[in-house]
């Protein structure tokens, strides 16, 4: 229990039968179910592509490190393989898969209750990796596709992969180390005008998976037949502003109370600046008490044509999310060209 355990290549293609059944693919490698005897354990085994960033002896540092993280809302690492250029993690199974098949399904999957209590969850899990471990860890790709669920629909934080972990120390991250999906990515990962590139970014992603649960579809509808409907977080903002027409703002009335708190604080999360959003344990907070001392935060830029206002942050910035002020002149001076890359990039 102190650490994962190591196997070898021929033990991974044992554990999953010479890799018979997979269970998905992604940026980072190929899933395939595997079954360790005895005790007939099922386990996910991850095969790593082979453009790993780091060598034989940091993965095995990073991995030992967190392979000792216990948390009921984290996917337990339970072992690794490193072999020449073979890289491989094992993780616990999760039977009921991932989020995004329940919260875009066209049939309701959960209930409003089950809802907050997988957003209360998964907010756990980030902030266990936040603030929990002797070093931050940052996820950077948080979306609905790597929030896992256990037999009992127990949210679990996955594929938080390797190359994040950070000394508690250091007020930044580097932009190198940044990674993610489109339309969950913080704008300061596409331009430091923003702010810098922390545990704040997490939170961006995390907000823009709170309006998915809560909209129960994907925040950017190409498809869609305006551009006001395009964009989920845009609507949502003016339906609890009553800035929409009458017909939309009679929805309101049918909003339920924690449909609208998981769009408060998910608006809360995505604002465009790293030091208006709050920490994850400020998330968990809000999570957990009512709707009444809620209020909606100012608007986004995105919501309409007009220009980026500035906006008192939710609370004190932290040192992780500290900008000198040489830093935020030399930003001020590139708002407008980051907010249109920003635009176009989401």
């Amino acid at each position: 229990m102190l650490g994962p355990t190591r196997y070898t290549y021929t033990e991974i293609i044992a554990i999953t039968a010479h890799f018979r059944d997979k269970l998905g693919q992604g940026g980072y490698g190929s899933v395939y179910k595997g079954v360790v005897l005895p005790g007939n354990v099922h386990l996910a085994v991850k095969m790593l592509n082979g453009n790993s960033n780091c060598n034989g002896e940091d993965f095995i540092n990073e991995v030992s490190t967190i392979g000792r993280i216990h948390h009921v809302n984290v996917v337990r690492l339970v072992g690794f393989c490193s072999e020449e250029m073979t890289r491989a993690l094992v993780y616990e199974y999760m039977p009921r898969g991932s989020l995004d098949k329940y919260i875009f399904s066209s049939e309701k999957s959960f209930s409003w209750d089950k809802l907050n209590e997988i957003a209360l969850g998964i907010a756990r899990g980030i902030n266990y990796l936040h603030q929990g471990c002797e070093m931050q860890i940052l996820h950077f790709d948080l979306k609905p596709h790597n929030i896992l669920l256990d037999d009992n629909f127990v949210p679990k934080v996955a594929d938080f992969g390797l190359a994040k972990l950070y000394p508690r120390d250091k007020s930044f991250v580097p932009v190198s180390a940044a990674r993610g999906t489109v339309g969950y990515i913080a704008p300061e990962m596409i331009s430091r005008s923003f702010g810098v590139i922390s545990s704040k970014s997490d939170v961006y992603s995390f907000g823009m998976l709170l309006l998915e649960m809560a909209g129960g579809r994907k925040n950017a509808d190409p498809n869609a037949a305006n551009s006001s409907q395009a964009y989920y977080p845009s609507r949502v903002y003016r339906q609890l502003t009553r800035q929409e027409t009458c017909e939309i703002s009679s929805e309101i009335v049918d909003m339920h109370e924690l449909e609208k708190k998981l769009c408060i604080v998910g608006l809360w999360c995505i604002q465009m600046r790293s030091c208006d959003r709050p920490t994850m344990s400020e998330v968990i907070e809000m999570l957990e008490g009512g709707t009444d001392n809620l209020q909606v935060p100012p608007r986004p830029f995105f919501c309409d044509d007009e220009e980026f206002i500035e906006v008192e942050p939710y609370h004190p910035s932290s040192d992780l999310t500290a900008i000198s002020e040489e830093e935020q002149e030399a930003s001020e001076d590139d708002d407008d060209d980051s907010i249109r890359l920003f635009r176009n990039y989401q």
